[in-house]
């Protein structure tokens, strides 16, 4: 090994130490900026190492690659929104996997010019990584969209859907036989007919599953990029991108097993169960007409709060399209300063991805030691003498406990119905993302704060001060 060869190689090892340091300090929001920082540094170091290491042979791309990825990287840090997170993982992850797609693409090319012959390994990692690369990234498009809103968020089946996922999945895997078999040397309609019907059944496989399932479904089209980026690292022999896409596979399924137990819902229940499709207040309350509510004022809310012992902030998708997080984090402050115990609810699938909340609170700056996990914090809801729900609407649902015909029963659920006190901030009586209405706004200890949530916290906060 040439002196070049070994510090390149040295490189790539201290990107993948940092890597896994990095991910490692994810495991705490103490140590979570550390983390990502570290995970910068040493993508940093792969980036320059693969330049040098193409001196010469076409670097100048990689150069305009890096730049141009930059670029896009620094823009999107400082311009997307908080509340719009969710849909940029699911399009950076939709990128990783139309990379190796490509990466795939371009190796099939070289081999038929003849420039490369692919042993059976090299096959398999090629149609492998070229179909999961192909379904993640379809796959993360549509979820962008539904996330978006550009599409319905609902399920969308039709007759015979599992026939024809079914049907596609079957052609793809006759046509990867036959490149495994031929060693790639099949005609080039059918490696193009590969990939279209890889993205096509990355479309077919997202769109059944309902907005309320979308946090776990990122998160396997996270695994699926993660394994399509290892196994082109067979193809292109990078030990970088083998563990790399290692780590991320191994971390998305991971995370996406531990949100499946979350809901109490196995995994093919959430990819084949079109859950939402059907969603309504018959299914969750019983009933059949327009739910009882008691409202109440700012004022009225403000003085239960200020003469609580112990008030629990239950923060959900509603607090991170007002933008509320900074308002709750003040409000908090005035309510500690008159002595009230303060402390914050996150349920594993409460927002859009995982731990969206967890992020917009530390944003705020939330000491970490308030922010309690639902096993945590449902011991407490007893104790509690408020429970302020801001924009949280399926987690905190009752009908997931006491409804049998509930597309959500024996989903785990924040206690929140168990506090003396209930006060659930929203706009308007519209059901949550899954479609399913909560028949906690009908109960005795309910009360209804309507409008935008910011603005319901300042006033909130306006008031305590008042008193």
């Amino acid at each position: 090994m040439s002196g070049a060869d070994l510090a390149i190689a040295l490189a790539d090892l201290v990107a993948i130490g940092l890597f896994i340091y990095g991910l490692h300090d994810l495991n705490s929001p103490a140590t979570a900026r550390r983390g990502n920082r570290l995970a910068m540094v040493g993508m940093f170091i792969a980036l320059v190492s693969v330049l040098v290491q193409t001196l010469g042979v076409g670097w100048w791309a990689i150069a305009v690659g890096t730049i141009v990825g930059g670029v896009i990287g620094v823009y999107a840090a400082l311009k997307v929104k908080m509340t719009a997170m969710p849909q940029m993982v699911a399009l950076y992850n939709g990128a990783g996997g139309g990379a190796a797609a490509l990466i795939s693409t371009v190796e099939f090319y070289v081999s038929r010019g003849g420039t490369v012959r692919i042993d059976d390994v090299i096959a398999v990692s090629l149609v492998l990584s070229a179909i999961i690369g192909a379904v993640s990234f379809a796959g993360s498009i549509v979820a962008f969209l539904k996330l978006q809103e550009v599409m319905t968020g609902r399920p969308i089946t039709y007759p015979g859907q599992q026939f024809v996922n079914a049907l596609v999945a079957l052609g793809i895997l006759a046509l990867a036989g036959w490149l495994v078999v031929t060693l790639g040397a099949l005609p080039v309609w059918a490696f193009a007919a590969l990939l279209v019907a890889a993205l096509l059944l990355g479309v077919l496989f997202v769109l059944p599953i309902g907005g309320a399932d979308m946090p776990v479904v990122i998160s396997l089209l996270n695994s699926f990029t993660g394994l399509a980026v290892a196994i082109t690292g067979f193809e292109i022999n990078s030990t970088l991108l083998i563990i790399c896409g290692a780590l991320v596979g191994a971390s998305g399924t991971l995370l996406t097993i531990l949100m499946g137990r979350a809901m109490n819902r196995p995994l093919t229940n959430v990819l084949f169960g079109a859950f939402g499709a059907h969603g309504g207040m018959e299914v969750a309350t019983g009933g059949g007409g327009p739910q009882q509510v008691r409202s109440a004022s700012a004022d009225d809310v403000a003085i239960m709060l200020a003469y609580a012992g112990k008030v629990v902030f239950v923060p959900g998708y509603g607090m991170a399209v007002a933008q509320a997080q900074h308002s709750v984090k003040a409000l908090a402050d005035q309510l500690e300063k008159r002595g009230v115990k303060v402390a914050y609810a996150i349920h594993p699938v409460a927002g859009r991805m995982p731990g969206h909340m967890n992020v917009l609170l530390a944003e705020a700056n939330v000491p970490y030691n308030q922010l309690l996990d639902m096993d945590d914090v449902n011991p407490e809801f007893p104790t509690t003498d408020v429970a302020l729900i801001i924009g949280a609407n399926d987690v905190t649902n009752p009908a997931a406990r006491n409804v049998p015909s509930s597309p959500i029963y024996g989903m785990p659920i924040l206690d929140v119905d168990k506090a003396a006190n209930v006060v659930v901030l929203k706009r308007s009586m519209r059901s949550g993302f899954a479609g399913i209405e909560n028949p906690l706004y009908e109960m005795p200890n309910t009360s209804m704060l309507f409008g935008d949530a910011k603005a319901s916290v300042d006033a909130l906060t306006a008031a305590v001060k008042a008193l």
